[in-house]
């Protein structure tokens, strides 16, 4: 074990936010082995039809690791559910040592296309909620030997590209950053004040809803983010104030092989938001990337050039399946060398495609240079990376976007 250099968390109360699955739930876990109470603060209390684990099977899994656990119902928005929450904790463990502030809501949408019900969600699940239960909790933390916060939040990077394709999403985790900028600086010398970040994207189950199955492959598993934790964790208090990036505190830890993270070891890693190194890494594979090309009929010269070849081979796929399958009307606005309008309608009968505008109404509009499409379609460019690199716009129904990648995956033999 080389997390750390104070004691291990033995006895030590962690109040987890969000910790029935994921993240918060991995650290837990990590946690409970060596003993320490976990109060899971989490609004899952019956089974979610998308989403695994509720806070009692959570409970469960940490007592039969040694742990000790306290089920809570808590909606972090909710003054008063923390409030119990934080009284339950300090009445049966005696106190609270470390805080995690883990849970958060996500919704990667533009200005225009994200409704306020889910901009209220995200600010006050992620920054309001991050504020408020650290402040209930930071009493009772000035009491403790060794007392931390940690935001699983990201470093500050004010670089526009992280704003332009979700505002709202990134006004609401920098909140949380802001709260580690800030009570680090008010409670030094006092509580240490983290945020820890991945540096790849993490295997779980909200990212499954958002990448879809496939996406898991360029993953690494919750273990990175657990190990982080607890090197950041297992540090004095005067440890305080630093944007922690899972790999980089891990390298200082001495671990060597980040391989035994990855969910499937050799694959290209989906680099996370907010970080640079992703924005040059996706440029890059943008500009090394071969435009494979595709023979097809050519006739015309509206069916001529890389795009017409691409909706020509789409058309062959399309089959009364996958509009059953996918219901969306999708419209592709492209720019560039082979700019125009075109659409993918996998809704209505056996579905159909081609150039102009869409019979109906689209449910997506997707917005890209021309070049970056073929590449999409060709399984050269991940549609999840060129969505984070600001190189692909989305408008319309997230979740229809998503489905669009199982038909790309279909099509990758035929190109």
């Amino acid at each position: 074990q080389v997390y750390g250099t104070e004691p291990n968390p033995a006895g030590k109360t962690l109040f987890i936010t969000g910790a029935s699955r994921g993240i918060g739930k991995a650290i837990a876990l990590k946690a409970a082995k060596d003993g320490a109470n976990v109060v899971i603060a989490a609004k899952t209390a019956q089974a979610h039809p998308k989403l695994p684990g509720t806070i009692y099977t959570a409970a469960e899994e940490i007592e039969a690791l040694g742990g000790r656990a306290l089920p809570c119902i808590v909606d972090v928005r909710d003054e008063k559910q923390i409030g119990e929450a934080v009284e339950q904790a300090v009445q049966k463990f005696g106190g609270i040592d470390i805080l995690v502030n883990n849970a958060s809501a996500i919704n990667l949408t533009g200005t225009l296309e994200t409704p306020m019900k889910k901009v209220d969600l995200m600010l006050g699940v992620n920054l309001r909620g991050t504020y408020l239960t650290s402040k209930l909790c930071i009493p009772h933390l000035l009491k403790s030997k060794n007392p931390h916060i940690l935001n699983l939040s990201p470093p500050l990077n004010l670089n526009p590209i992280w704003f332009k394709n979700h505002t709202a999403y990134t006004m609401a985790k920098y909140g949380m950053s802001m709260c580690v900028l800030g009570m680090a600086e008010e409670f030094r010398g006092s509580i240490a004040v983290n945020a820890l970040w991945p540096k790849t994207a993490i295997q779980t189950a909200a990212m499954e809803m958002l990448g879809g199955a496939e996406v898991g492959k360029q993953c690494r598993n919750v273990d990175i983010m657990s190990d982080a934790a607890y090197a950041i964790l297992g540090k004095p208090r005067s440890y305080t104030g630093n944007f922690v990036i899972d790999e980089e505190i891990l390298k200082t830890e001495g671990i060597k092989d980040f391989d035994i993270y990855a969910v499937a070891p050799g694959n290209a890693l989906l680099p996370d938001f907010f970080l640079d190194e992703a924005e040059a890494l996706v440029q890059n594979m943008g500009d090394q990337v071969v435009i494979p090309v595709v023979k097809g009929d050519s006739r015309s010269a509206a069916t001529s050039g890389p795009i017409a070849e691409t909706f020509n081979i789409i058309k062959g796929v399309l089959n009364p399946d996958i509009v059953k399958s996918t219901g969306g009307v999708y419209k592709f606005d492209l720019s560039g060398e082979h700019a125009g309008v075109w659409f993918i309608d996998m809704k209505n009968g056996g579905g159909s495609a081609g150039s102009g505008e869409p019979p109906v109404k689209a449910d997506v509009v997707m917005t890209m240079d021309s070049a970056d499409f073929t590449k999409m379609f060709a399984g050269k460019l991940k549609p999840t990376m060129a969505f984070m690199s600001g190189k692909l716009m989305i408008k319309g129904d997230m979740s229809l976007a998503i489905k669009m990648e199982k038909m790309m995956s279909m099509m990758k033999s035929k190109l």
